[in-house]
């Protein structure tokens, strides 16, 4: 265990000691910095359970485990699936039937009480909120979910801690170590220098970036709501605590990392704020020691922006940094060319796409636990911005006026100019709710693109039966400021059991997906989509690996495309084959493979 531990330190303690380097060597307490963090990295290492020491093993082996054709994901509420960690254990049975190799749960660690954005406001990071367990609760579920091939994934909120967390109570106490675990800002007038370059994440609920506090007598740093207070990470010791977190929630069995708000960690004045360059470097050096320590330790970057920003939190060749990020721009481009029966904004956006580097892919999903946010398209819309917004506001419109087949609900969209996002499960806001005919082909369509654009497919809690919005969030005060809780409802037990005509239909239609793509290897993210031009305007076409064309019809009518080359062409999803041309059917798809003639 020592001896592997100590190779994987000679491989990658240079990476790991240069880029903090950078990030905090002009300190001058920055060597002996350094020591106390690989002592502490030594004793996790050497405190981290056999059958995890195992696991790292295995996962070295392949290590590109999660970017194959036959892992799908998964992602919901603890207490919205499975009432608790001791219930979701009973719940494997139907995620293996989903064919699921990777559950992310949102937030199930101690929250503040009352309102806690979904548990994103966290008082401790190493204990689970006690109305879904507790810490051998969570190591029962990681074992459990190992052995049925399942890797958990949890989230790690890197820019925040709730204002109960203990170092915020000790901040609030006068602990002047405590108060530099956050950013705190004397007087108004540095208030005003700082907004100047910053966005507004929660303009409606939330305006504003910074939170008086009486008790310290200074303005507290709260990017997302005035509970949510920021963490200072140009303070080294933010750093060592949260890697020690990391390691010690490693050890308790979580294999993955969704690193929420990722791209937050970095403050520059005059700057956004987002995306800065020691923000990327504070998570090579994070990935650095999971490599070191815990190599089967996977990290997800949450950074919902567009593709061309996202990209970077992959890293490079000599600079690897996470294993995966949400392929956001993609996600908010099918909702868009369906609301515009155009591929345009989905053919840009992976025109634009680069390719990820070795080892690292993309997220491509449908709907998640977040609203639907329009602007990670601004790039891919070559209009002047008052068009451009038109434009996106036209979209966003489609899906939340009521006037069409959806029954979606606008977020963050207040009176001034400009347009947020979209609430709404995937299920309203496709025509269920509505009774439209054709709302299966749209969801089918939306997941065939998510299952075959190049990327590890992520499934959202009751998508799988069609589960439509859920309304009681306006009637609980906790909730009732949050429009996102119209999309997290609870899990139909009795959809999943067969007894709904909706969900029958859907879970059909995803189970075609899942086998269609395990037969497809060509599907792996590792093999990035050709976008194929010569297609008529609603039709997105791309190649993927050799002799693999898949077809996306947005329009709401029959279109016929030209297939290219000589051979014969055969849809894996129905069975068909095809010579040189196909009639794709309104919203239709077709995952198709040449033969020779």
């Amino acid at each position: 265990m020592k001896a592997d531990y100590d190779l994987r330190l000679r491989a990658h303690s240079d990476r790991l000691d240069r880029t903090l380097e950078t990030v905090y060597g002009e300190r001058s307490d920055f060597n002996e910095w350094l020591e106390r963090l690989h002592a502490m990295m030594a004793a996790a290492a050497l405190a981290r359970p056999a059958h995890l020491v195992a696991l790292d093993a295995k996962r070295l082996a392949a290590p590109d485990w999660l970017l194959q054709s036959d892992t799908i994901g998964y992602s919901a509420y603890v207490e919205r699936f499975g009432a608790n960690l001791k219930g979701l254990i009973g719940r494997i049975p139907y995620l293996k039937r989903l064919g699921v190799r990777y559950l992310h749960l949102l937030p199930f660690w101690k929250a503040r009480a009352g309102d806690n954005d979904g548990g994103f406001a966290v008082s401790d990071f190493l204990a689970v909120r006690e109305d879904v367990g507790d810490i051998q609760d969570l190591v029962a579920l990681t074992k459990a979910l190992s052995e049925a091939g399942i890797a958990l994934c949890g989230d790690l909120v890197l820019n925040h801690t709730a204002d109960d967390h203990p170092w915020a109570l000790a901040a609030k106490a006068g602990d002047r170590t405590a108060q530099g675990y956050y950013h705190l800002v004397a007087d108004n007038d540095q208030v005003a220098a700082w907004e100047a370059g910053l966005i507004e994440v929660f303009p409606e609920t939330a305006p504003g970036n910074f939170t008086w506090n009486d008790q310290i007598g200074a303005h507290v740093w709260t990017t997302f709501y005035p509970f949510q207070w920021d963490l200072n990470w140009s303070n080294p010791d933010v750093f060592l605590q949260m890697a020690r977190i990391v390691l010690e929630l490693a050890n308790m069995g979580v294999e993955v990392f969704r690193l929420d708000s990722a791209a937050y960690l970095w403050k520059r004045l005059g700057a956004a704020c987002k995306g800065e360059p020691e923000s990327h470097l504070l998570l090579q050096a994070l990935r650095a020691v999971c490599d070191i320590v815990a190599p089967a330790i996977r990290l997800k970057a949450e950074v919902i922006a567009p593709v061309c920003e996202t990209v970077a939190f992959l890293g490079g060749e000599q600079a690897p940094e996470c294993h995966l990020a949400y392929h956001a721009g993609l996600m908010t481009a099918g909702w868009a060319s369906l609301a515009e029966g155009d591929a345009d904004l989905a053919r840009r956006v992976l025109n634009d796409a680069p390719p990820p580097p070795s080892g690292a892919g993309w997220v491509t999903y449908v709907r998640c636990h977040d609203d639907i946010g329009w602007m990670t398209l601004k790039p891919q819309i070559d209009q002047s911005p008052q068009r451009a917004q038109g434009r996106l506001e036209a979209i966003s419109t489609h899906f939340s006026s009521g006037l069409t087949y959806a029954r979606g609900e606008s977020f963050q969209t207040g009176s001034g100019p400009g347009v947020h996002g979209l609430n709404g499960m995937a299920a309203s806001l496709l025509g269920f709710d509505a009774g439209d005919a054709r709302a299966l082909d749209r969801l089918s369509l939306l997941y065939g693109l998510a299952f075959a654009a190049g990327g590890m497919p992520l499934i959202f809690m009751g998508d799988e039966l069609g589960q439509s919005n859920d309304t009681s969030w306006r009637a609980d005060p906790v909730r009732a400021h949050e429009g996102r809780w119209l999309h997290r409802p609870m899990f139909d037990e009795a959809a999943a059991n067969g007894g709904d005509d909706r969900a029958t239909a859907v879970s059909g239609a995803m189970a075609q997906l899942v086998a269609a793509r395990r037969r497809l290897p060509a599907l792996a993210p590792q093999t990035a989509p050709r976008v194929r031009d010569g297609l008529p305007d609603a039709v997105l076409g791309f190649g993927r690996g050799k002799g693999v064309l898949c077809l996306f019809n947005f329009s709401e009518a029959a279109v016929t495309a030209d297939l290219p080359g000589a051979g014969r062409w055969r849809d894996l999803l129905t069975g068909a084959d095809h010579g040189a041309t196909i009639d794709l059917a309104p919203l239709g798809m077709a995952w198709l493979t040449v033969e020779a003639l």
